[in-house]
């Protein structure tokens, strides 16, 4: 290693000698440098020589002189309606701006100022890279890989939860975005080339792109008069017609039933060619999600033991899909069933430092280790006699979760409302801190004393990463893209969590005081109109 090491260095271009002040490129450098600021200390000199030089024809003194009387001329009236007028102004440019900041995370002015000032001042010139850029390329490329938008593994049924949401409160749960991404998630999931050979599922093909709902309804209806065993349509409509997890049992059941005919028909010509090995990937998709979507309408209805060997079952016979993070659903039904020692059988298979980590693997992780001294915990012991070993565990394991997702405690202690999850999920971001809050709320409660534990230390995360954008403790830095995706899965009455803080732009700041300003000199000089006419005739003179 260090000979092809020696080699590869050998065999690299010897870099140029820093150019010093002796050097000629320095002498260059510092000469041109010189010259432009000689050349703006001339133009300074010729413009006020040439003011000089034009003070008679432009009659500047007498101008001047017009322009010292007219302001002694003006009542206190002319200075109260200036500075009111300036203080309105000023204040709907700051309730602006604070608009703008709440709703987009930025200043309105700071971004018009940088998108279209710049490049008229000659900001965009092209610069050499240097190392400190290569690593911000690198910190930007982690932090794109983080802001990946995952499937929600515990999503909602839309017709039998989200729809009825809408019946009762009239407000839409899921946003555009979220919807789209599901839509072509079906299609990568339910479509494949050979489709056109069969018409039911070129029907069902156009009915995933379809964006109305009951356009796709009537869609999977006319698949089903082709094709009576069409398993995509009965998925779509237990998806999406069904009112209830009943009746969405019902249509899954008849789906798993066609969907095992055409999957054991394609897996017996799958060696036949290529577009018979993508049909085979086609039915094991749509059977596995049958399956899984069987499993949660078990765990929905009470019959949790159910729904747990369905899962057991989905993950031994289909290993390669665990991309679909079956493992979550099944830590969610054994913790309902209080099987702690199976629950932390399968963190001791997933909570792995090669596998992608997410919310519901590290704050189950806590509440293991939470569970075991919370019933016991009090802070006033814990100050005066210190932590024992179990929870010092406890507590990191509770540091560990919080720096991977600092959004879900606010939601587990009821310090904000909680929302119907989307369908789509940011790891480490505030769409899966509703998504595992809104399933996981209860277990923490059902264990005595936890959501106290948690209450007491969770904050002392922020001590440990007092940068986050930076530096990370156990994790990489948190990523700053967090926030644009979240407001994009989020609806827009529910109010974005972020971190860290952001501080308040300057022009929040400068508009506020700004107004303040005008607002006091329009009082005083209302209050004592003759004592504010010295002052501004004295600042006129």
């Amino acid at each position: 290693m260090a000979d092809g090491g020696e080699a590869a260095a050998s065999a690299a271009p010897t870099p140029p000698p820093p150019e010093g002040p002796g050097s000629c490129a320095g002498w260059a450098q510092r000469l041109r440098a010189g010259l432009a600021g000689a050349g703006g200390s001339l133009w300074v000199l010729a413009g006020l020589g040439l003011l000089y030089a034009l003070r008679a024809p432009l009659r500047l003194c007498e101008n001047l002189a017009a322009v010292t009387a007219f302001l002694n001329s003006l009542t206190p009236k002319f200075y109260v309606a200036l500075t009111g007028t300036s203080s309105l102004i000023s204040g709907l440019i700051f309730i602006f701006e604070w608009w703008y900041f709440r709703k987009y995370g930025t200043s309105f002015i700071e971004q018009v100022s940088i998108s279209h000032l710049r490049p008229l001042i000659g900001g965009t010139e092209n610069k050499e890279p240097s190392p400190s850029g290569s690593r911000e390329a690198d910190t930007n490329r982690q932090n794109l890989s983080e802001c990946k938008v995952w499937r929600n593994p515990l999503n909602l049924f839309r017709g039998a939860e989200y729809r009825r949401y809408t019946w009762v409160t009239g407000k839409e749960p899921l946003t555009y975005y979220d919807m789209n991404l599901s839509a072509q998630d079906h299609q990568t999931f339910f479509t494949c080339d050979t489709d056109s050979l069969r018409p039911s599922d070129t029907v069902m093909q156009k009915a995933w792109r379809e964006r109305n709902p009951p356009a796709r309804i009537k869609a999977a209806y006319q698949a089903l008069e082709l094709n009576n065993d069409c398993a995509t349509a009965y998925v779509l409509l237990a998806e999406e017609e069904a009112t209830t997890i009943v009746d969405a049992e019902k249509l899954f059941k008849q789906a798993l039933k066609a969907g095992e005919t055409i999957y054991r028909r394609s897996q017996q010509h799958q060696h036949q060619s290529p577009q018979h090995e993508a049909q085979l990937r086609r039915d094991t998709n749509v059977l596995v999600y049958i399956k899984r979507r069987l499993a949660m309408c078990a765990r929905k209805l009470g019959r949790i033991r159910e729904a747990v060997k369905i899962m057991r079952d989905l993950m031994k016979e289909f290993p390669p899909l665990s991309m679909l993070n079956i493992h979550e659903n099944l830590l969610e039904s054994l913790l309902e069933l209080q099987a702690y020692a199976d629950v932390q059988a399968v963190l001791a298979k997933y909570d792995d430092i090669s596998l992608p980590k997410s919310a519901a693997i590290c704050y189950t992780a806590a509440l293991l280790k939470t569970r075991t001294v919370s019933d016991r915990f009090s802070p006033e012991t814990a100050s005066r006699r210190g932590l024992s070993t179990a929870e010092i565990n406890a507590v990191e394991a509770i540091h560990r979760a919080v720096e991977f997702n600092p959004h879900v405690p606010k939601y587990l202690l009821e310090m904000k409302s909680l929302i119907l999850p989307p369908e789509h999920i940011l790891k480490r971001g505030d769409s899966e801190a509703v998504a595992y809050a809104f399933f996981h709320l209860q277990h923490w409660k059902r264990i005595e004393g936890a959501l106290n534990l948690l209450q007491c230390t969770w904050e002392g995360t922020f001590r440990m990463i007092p940068y986050p954008l930076e530096k990370g403790h156990l994790f990489y830095p948190y990523p700053s893209c967090t926030e644009t995706a979240d407001r994009e899965l989020l609806p827009t009455f529910h109010h974005v969590s972020v971190y860290p803080k952001k501080e308040l732009p300057f022009f929040i700041h400068f508009t506020a005081g700004l107004c303040s300003s005008t607002a006091m000199l329009a009082l005083l000089t209302h209050q004592f109109p003759e004592l504010m006419g010295v002052f501004s005739k004295a600042g006129a003179c």
